[in-house]
């Protein structure tokens, strides 16, 4: 098995990958507000955070369940989940990427970005939307 290779912040490859693939279900869905951290400084057990938002629980929640299905068919499954009972903010880590999805007012409540702050961005690549002709 080839060894992982990190960035200059320090996530590895894998959860650069992880964190596209995410993201891209995560905007098909219609999250928002998409936003990646690298956590390798602070935490020593996960590489990168995503934060996203949902307008709705019941959009919150398909959005994780697009980011899971996605990532399992890519071989990354789940490793643990919580939140999905209400809907407002659902946590779900696969190891190297730990994602969490929230609802619009309990985002700006949990304000993790701020708590993170002085964590490196890592910048996100959204495939290009079809334009409806």
């Amino acid at each position: 098995m080839p060894s992982e290779v990190s960035t200059p912040a320090g996530a590895t490859q894998h959860a650069i990958d992880l964190v596209q693939l995410a993201a891209a279900a995560a905007d098909d869905k219609g999250g928002q507000d998409l936003v990646a951290l690298d956590v390798t400084g602070p935490l020593p057990l996960t590489d990168a955070f995503l934060l996203i938002s949902g307008r709705t629980e019941r959009n919150v929640l398909a959005i994780a369940e697009a980011i899971e299905e996605s990532l399992a068919e890519h071989g990354s499954k789940a490793l643990r989940r919580e939140g999905r009972s209400e809907g407002r903010w659902v946590l779900i880590d696969f190891g190297d990427l730990v994602v969490h999805v929230f609802h619009e007012s309990d985002r700006a409540y949990y304000s993790l970005e701020r708590l993170w702050k002085d964590c490196p961005v890592i910048p996100i690549t959204l495939p290009a939307r079809q334009s409806a002709e």
